[in-house]
């Protein structure tokens, strides 16, 4: 599982480093103006829409199935599913787009209400969402060859297939001359993206001979299977995504820069999130449903506990770095061309409250992995439903003495509570068992990120007064040399602090 996660993560953490260079380029092509306020729109609608009806349900009803059929009828029966599924899937996304088009105004109104107060904003929106949206229909083909792939335990060209997208949009960008505005260059990068993802987890599906065809959908115990789980899970991601779209919904009443600003800390954020916690949820996931189809119910537990503890022990630096530094995470990063200090800061203080939720979202995926291995996906669905009412009320209530803060700060406070909810109800069930070991393996990082948070706290001072007589590329030197040094003290201390209680290491 170890190697797996590491597969998974290490691709994940080239994307995510290409999505850095792509948002650097944005931020100083566009910076936080009107331009990107209306493509973060564009390209924000067609991705939630995919965490919908795509990678959020789809992946948590078909991949159980799918290893279940695998499993027991063999590669054929399986096969013979996911064409099946593959057919339905495809006639539902051109619907979805078909009425898309068609009430383009009207969608882009609904979850960015506040531009209708800047008519050449809400325009440049709608305009760029017509190009961007079909995006949805390219990923959602991506999504289910990733989560055969998957499935039959191929993880590396999956997860390597977001860098695509990142390429696309630094390309476009780069021959933004061409187009009326670099927005427009942009939302074309998104579109061509998935077209070029589509045809790189084809190929390796089609290499391995387990690319599903097209078959007539016909009920059977499998599809019933999938459609039992399908419906619960499509409103429970749909829940998690009404809490991000509040975010646009709320920030587009607030002044021009605000969805940008909170864009760009998102990013920020998203970088553990993808690295550590979807790697560790995307490994794990069909590997507890392996072992509890095969009635190995210790196992999917010890898999479980590793997941969290490793996933735990590489977030904890992340949480310092946000919590102490992020106004010169913000301007090492971005702070060039139209992004200017005052983004910075803005972006900054956003990154922060979102760090107060980062523990409990890189461990969301793990702890549903206890419900979606066992084909229930109506317990994670109440779970999201409390945390989102819970999450848009406190964003609300927070927005006005907080602005964007406030609305991260939500964000931050309602992971916890779905994250509370999914433990407790696991545990009643017995379908999670935290063991000594994951025990001790916490209380090792909890020491280690003491140690990491003194050095932040005290480290950047006297280091400023070097760093402050360079004739350029202060900040991102600072924050070079106190990334390098905080990783090697952590690793010292975590690493020390696990022997010291007894943690065994192990490939396994």
């Amino acid at each position: 599982m170890f190697r797996k996660i590491l597969s998974v993560g290490g691709w994940t953490l080239v994307s995510r480093l290409t999505g850095f260079i792509r948002d650097v380029v944005i931020a100083a092509v566009m910076g936080t103006g009107p331009i990107a306020d209306a493509f973060v729109v564009a390209f924000k609608i067609p991705n939630n829409f995919r965490q919908i009806f795509s990678e959020g349900a789809f992946n948590n009803a078909f991949l159980p199935t799918y290893a279940q059929v695998l499993e027991k009828e063999g590669e054929e029966k399986a096969r013979s599913f996911a064409s099946r599924i593959t057919a339905l899937m495809l006639v539902v996304q051109l619907a979805l787009l078909a009425l898309a088009f068609l009430a383009m105004p009207t969608v882009v109104n609904l979850l960015a209400p506040g531009f209708s107060d800047e008519p050449s904003k809400f325009d440049l929106a709608v305009r760029l969402t017509y190009i961007t949206f079909p995006y949805l229909l390219f990923i959602t083909l991506v999504t289910i060859l990733s989560a055969i792939l998957n499935a039959h335990e191929r993880f590396a060209v999956a997860a390597a297939s977001p860098v695509l997208l990142n390429v696309s949009l630094i390309a476009a960008l780069a021959l933004a001359f061409l187009f009326p505005n670099a927005g427009y260059a942009a939302a074309w990068g998104v579109t061509v993206s998935g077209v070029l993802q589509l045809g790189l987890v084809w190929w390796d599906a089609h290499r391995r001979r387990i690319a599903p065809g097209i078959e007539r959908p016909r009920p059977d115990p499998a599809m019933r299977s999938f459609f039992k789980t399908l419906g619960p899970a499509v409103i429970g991601s749909a829940g998690v995504q009404i809490a991000i779209f509040a975010d646009t919904i709320i920030a587009s009443f607030l002044p021009t820069g605000a969805v940008s600003s909170l864009y760009y800390a998102d990013r920020i954020y998203q970088l553990p999130l993808g690295v550590i916690g979807i790697a560790a949820g995307t490994v794990l996931l069909p590997e507890m449903s392996r072992r509890i189809a095969g009635g190995d119910e210790a196992g999917a537990h010890a898999a479980q506990n590793r997941a969290v503890g490793l996933t735990l022990a590489l977030a904890a630096p992340f949480l310092v770095a946000f919590v102490t530094m992020p106004d010169l995470i913000m301007t090492a990063l971005f702070q060039r061309g139209a992004f200017d200090a005052q983004a910075a800061s803005r972006a900054g203080a956003a990154l922060a409250a979102y760090s107060i939720g980062l523990p409990a979202a890189v461990l969301i995926r793990s702890a549903l992995a206890s419900f979606y291995a066992r084909s229930d996906t109506v317990t994670p669905l109440y779970a999201s439903l409390t945390a989102v009412a819970a999450n848009v009320l406190l964003k609300i209530v927070l927005m006005g003495p907080f602005g964007v803060v406030g609305l991260a700060l939500g964000t931050a406070l309602g992971v916890w509570i779905n994250l509370i909810l999914l433990f407790v109800l696991a545990y009643r069930r017995g379908w999670n068992d935290p063991s000594s070991g994951l025990v001790r393996t916490c209380l090792a990082i909890l020491l280690a990120g003491a140690a990491l948070t003194a050095f932040a706290w005290y480290a950047p001072g006297p280091l400023s007064r070097w760093t402050g007589t360079l004739p350029a590329w202060r900040s991102e030197t600072q924050l070079a040399i106190l990334g390098a040094c905080g990783a090697v003290l952590y690793g010292a201390v975590l690493l020390g602090g696990m022997k010291a209680l007894g943690v065994r290491l192990s490939r396994r």
